[in-house]
């Protein structure tokens, strides 16, 4: 049976990402499943009702649920961690302040991985910025391999195949070969110099809007979304996640590759090491994975990399006393 905690567990993206766990959507085959509902103490009353919709649902593969508002107890023996929960950007709040903020909550996260789950257990981080929020995690879970951190860019690369194939006027099943390198920020480089669509390289030619507006489209899209909305992109951000833990338990197949965050010690790349960065990846099928190597980079990408590479420096730097 596979276990699984989710943070923030009473929150909006939480709230659309559960029946699909719980359907069945995450792995292949019919595992049952545990599901941990973590929250902090004053969402227990939401997570009940969230506990009894699942009940309602009569989700044959779901065998256990448990509402936990103490993080160890939340942990204890799980086998794949979703870390959603993360305190959101305020008004007037900076992208340092922010990190500072959640800085404590994944250190209290990685202790919790450290001491109760299962020591093979794979995380995927989502609270923002979840890359350096991972790195934080991470650290704080020596004995888990860091190899097994994943912060979540699916959504980046989502997103940018659904731009490409939209400007194709293709549908998006016929994109393949994205990649977002770097930070999950406005640093991002979603790369099309390798993307395909139906097959085809360079199908669209307009170089201008490839390095222009594509690419401005995809770092921008989660203010797009609060500016039209009001509220963040939870349904795609679940969606996302979804693929992405999918895409470790699912063979890739030859020659095709998906986006996620790892960690960079020992990258083909040359990206300094001891940061979690956007890499083109591949699995067997097993949980595991490994980075693409010898993509090409063009003058452009390779400019736009090393600004990603700086603000993730920055940011580890930032939160420097959590890592110690």
């Amino acid at each position: 049976m596979k276990r699984i905690v989710i943070t923030g567990a009473a929150g909006q993206i939480a709230y659309s990402l559960l029946f699909r766990i719980a359907h069945g959507d995450l792995f292949p085959g019919s595992e049952p499943l545990a599901l941990h509902l973590y929250d902090l103490p004053e969402a227990e009353r939401a997570l009940e009702g969230v506990c009894m919709e699942l009940e309602d649902g009569a989700f044959p593969l779901l065998r256990e649920i448990q509402i936990k508002t103490e993080v160890h107890e939340a942990f204890k023996d799980v086998d794949l961690a979703l870390l959603i929960g993360a305190k959101p950007r305020g008004k007037g709040m900076q992208r340092a302040d922010l990190l500072q903020e959640n800085a404590s909550i994944f250190a209290e996260q990685g202790k919790a991985l450290e001491k109760g789950a299962d020591p093979n257990v794979k995380v995927f981080v989502v609270g923002n910025p979840c890359n350096t929020n991972a790195l934080i995690a991470m650290h704080h879970a020596p004995k888990v391999s860091r190899k097994n951190f994943h912060a979540m860019m699916r959504l980046d690369q989502n997103r940018a195949a659904a731009q490409l194939a939209k400007r194709a006027k293709q549908g998006v099943d016929q994109v393949a070969h994205v990649t977002v390198w770097g930070n999950h920020s406005t640093t991002q480089v979603p790369d099309f110099t390798q993307a395909t669509i139906g097959g085809k390289r360079d199908v669209i030619q307009d170089r201008e809007w490839l390095t222009g507006p594509f690419i401005e489209t995809v770092q921008n899209r989660g203010a797009a979304i609060i500016a039209a909305r009001g509220k963040s992109s939870a349904a795609s951000a679940a969606s996302a996640l979804v693929d992405a833990v999918r895409s470790l338990y699912t063979p890739t197949p030859e020659g095709e590759w998906f986006t996620s965050a790892v960690c960079t010690d020992g990258n083909p790349y040359g990206i300094e090491e001891g940061l979690i960065f956007g890499f083109p990846c591949r699995s067997k099928g097993d949980g595991d994975y490994e980075i693409v190597p010898d993509l090409p980079w063009d003058f452009f990408i390779k400019e736009k990399i090393t600004l990603t590479v700086q603000e993730l420096i920055s940011e580890r730097e930032s939160v420097r006393k959590e890592l110690l």
